[in-house]
């Protein structure tokens, strides 16, 4: 088997086992399905040019959520930004199947996490959504193990004060 090949079947395998959470990461952090699966084929794309140079392909899948919040918060900043060509742009409104899916009260701490901070909310979703240590949290998004437990902290308080608000 060529190198070409052995990388080929490694990214298939973390492809296989793990875009299914990495797209449900991007679509907790964008809101939008359409945006969060190009965000994951972008990071897997971006994987297989960069493998041959990887130091340590053990890490491959701490590349590719690192790729998946660094590509959902290129798109959350396009969003913000002006354009002479089209109109502002509106976030995505949870649509009937996805309200029905998610049910009220998972709407609404979506609705009080997106009005968190941006690093607090990369924080909560690593964690708690994406399931990861605060090792893995802290290496995802190049912060402190330590700055993971205080961010992830006063985010928890910031969305129990926003969904209180809320009742």
């Amino acid at each position: 088997m060529t190198t070409s090949e052995a990388a080929d079947d490694t990214i298939a395998g973390l492809y296989a086992e793990h875009a299914l959470g990495l797209a449900r990461l991007a679509l907790i952090m964008l809101g939008d399905r359409e945006a969060a699966e190009d965000v994951v084929q972008e990071a897997f794309l971006g994987l297989h040019r960069r493998f041959g140079g990887l130091r340590d392909r053990s890490k491959a899948l701490t590349y590719l959520r690192s790729a998946v919040l660094n590509n959902a918060r290129s798109v959350l900043r396009r969003r913000r930004l002006p354009s002479w060509f089209a109109g502002t742009y509106e976030p995505p409104v949870w649509s009937a199947e996805s309200a029905a899916l998610l049910g009220a009260e998972r709407r609404e701490v979506m609705e009080a996490l997106h009005r968190l901070p941006r690093r607090q909310r990369e924080a909560l979703v690593l964690r708690y959504y994406g399931d990861l240590s605060e090792e893995e949290t802290a290496q995802v998004m190049g912060i402190s193990r330590g700055t993971v437990k205080s961010t992830t902290s006063r985010a928890l308080d910031a969305l129990g004060r926003l969904l209180g608000d809320a009742r």
